[in-house]
């Protein structure tokens, strides 16, 4: 259900004087839940910050996702945006939302849901939409999120961008999220840095992603045992690898599956067992990779090749994309299981009879 205030004609846009989120989470008596990973900002300084990392906000249309005692929330309105949904999944911070609603008429529309399952797609008016080519719209995405759903949502996301729709149905919708430190730097690493993983490729191929400030753990309540960090994504014209999602994740999954052994262990978890040396020597010789390089050294153009060189012996062969290495030791394993079952009431007999 959406939650509004009845419109108004507002000039220059100040929120009325309201409590404080400190005193809206002791009025609501909110307190943050440690297994929905929640962790409040109260600093307006700091939200305010968030807020001007998304750039230009007059007359946009924000999607604020998991607003909680509306801190953000706060800083998206006083920009003066002319739309500001905010989709929150725990319903007991929609009471103190609809109190910022009924502050900001016309201006907010509150949404009790799932971001990861809510419909991005019809979220925003349909003249905002834009060519993919075009300057990004004026639509942002903006959010605190909780760590437990930060990487899903972003490779979410991510697929999204790859295909154009969800919230990128409207052009190349802008991003500004918050992740652990640590998860940020994954998301920006370059080649050879020690953190560079399968989240670096993933949205560096599809995004220009900028690491813009750390926000010291201590800003929050509850403080979390992490600093936070506060990440700019803008989806790029051309990704830098030109092939589907799945089979990109499927490419750069594998390769990061021993991150600390040479890459061609790695690759080799591409192909099923019968014929896979072979098979990763042509993979490697083909996409000009050294064998011997680890993974995180590797660089967004030797993922490029890797990719279409997989895709072009996909196409000779349909059933190698289907291949499951993990699905492969499983039924290695159950076999071998089924085999210790089976030989063991014989030693039993055996043991008997002596």
């Amino acid at each position: 259900f959406c939650l509004m205030a009845v419109p108004g004609k507002v000039a220059a846009f100040r929120l009325p004087p309201l409590p404080t989120v400190g005193e809206i989470i002791k009025l609501f008596r909110l307190k943050a839940q440690k297994q929905l990973s929640q962790n409040f900002l109260l600093d307006l300084r700091l939200t305010d910050k968030i807020v001007r990392q998304a750039g230009e906000l007059k007359n946009a249309h924000v999607c604020e996702v998991g607003p909680g005692p509306g801190g953000i929330t706060r800083s998206i309105l006083s920009a003066g945006v002319q739309q500001l949904l905010l989709i929150e999944k725990d319903a007991r911070f929609v009471p103190g939302l609809q109190m910022l609603s009924e502050a900001a008429p016309g201006k907010l529309c509150v949404v009790h849901g799932d971001i990861l399952t809510y419909k991005m797609e019809k979220a925003f008016p349909k003249h905002l939409k834009k060519n993919w080519e075009d300057e990004p719209p004026d639509i942002h995405i903006i959010g605190n999120l909780p760590f437990s759903v930060s990487t899903p949502l972003i490779i979410k996301w991510l697929e999204n961008v790859s295909k154009k729709d969800g919230p990128f149905i409207y052009g190349r919708t802008q991003l500004t999220l918050t992740f652990q430190k640590e998860v940020a730097e994954r998301l920006t690493a370059n080649p050879g840095g020690k953190q560079r993983s399968r989240l670096s490729i993933m949205s560096q191929h599809l995004c220009t992603v900028e690491n813009c400030f750390v926000i010291p753990g201590q800003a929050f309540v509850p403080k979390p045992k992490v600093d936070v960090a506060v990440v700019h994504f803008t989806p790029l014209v051309q990704p830098k690898i030109q092939q589907p999602f799945k089979l990109v994740e499927k490419v750069v999954q594998s390769v990061f599956q021993f991150r600390r052994k040479y890459c061609f262990r790695g690759i080799e978890t591409l192909f099923p067992e019968s014929g896979r040396l072979k098979r990763t020597e042509q993979l490697m010789m083909t996409a000009d990779v050294d064998p011997t390089l680890r993974p995180f050294q590797l660089s967004m153009s030797h993922f490029r090749n890797l990719c279409n060189t997989y895709r072009k012996m996909c196409d000779e062969d349909p059933s190698l994309f289907a291949y499951s290495y993990r699905e492969e030791l499983r039924q290695r394993k159950k076999t071998r299981n089924l085999l210790k079952s089976t030989s063991q009431p014989k030693q039993t007999e055996e043991e008997n009879q002596l």
